[in-house]
């Protein structure tokens, strides 16, 4: 069986959006390269990754689709639990997140909360499902 070991997100800017996450979530800093080209936060059994988007060209020849905040958002999201969604929702959002959809309770019990990054990527911020 395969372990799931990190997620890379292309990014413009790896220092800007690794302190965007430490600001924001509290992650702690594993490393940023030399080059500033690529970083990793740890974040618990799985490593949030940013990799500059030059880099991830090199990686990738035919090419991506770039993230961009001002268009909507993929087809995709990063999940992180916490205790207090609504206090981790207004932290994200002082830290420079972009409101998607304000803290609700499903019908599930879960409280569930959507914000974007500085890079346009959507984050969900929730509590954890027993």
């Amino acid at each position: 069986m395969a372990n799931f070991a990190y997620t890379i997100l292309y990014v413009r800017d790896v220092p800007a959006t690794i302190a965007f996450y430490e600001n924001a979530f509290g992650f702690q800093r594993k490393f940023i390269a030399p080059g500033n080209d690529y970083g990793e936060l740890l974040t618990g059994d799985t490593t949030l990754s940013f990799a500059q988007t030059e880099l991830a060209k090199t990686n990738i020849p035919e090419g991506f689709t770039e993230s961009d905040p001002a268009a909507r958002p993929f087809a995709f999201e990063i999940g992180f639990t916490v205790e207090n969604v609504e206090e981790a929702f207004q932290k994200a959002l002082d830290a420079g997140a972009t409101l998607v959809s304000k803290p609700k309770t499903k019908p599930w019990g879960q409280v569930v909360s959507y914000v974007r990054d500085l890079n346009g990527f959507l984050v969900e911020i929730c509590t954890a499902m027993d």
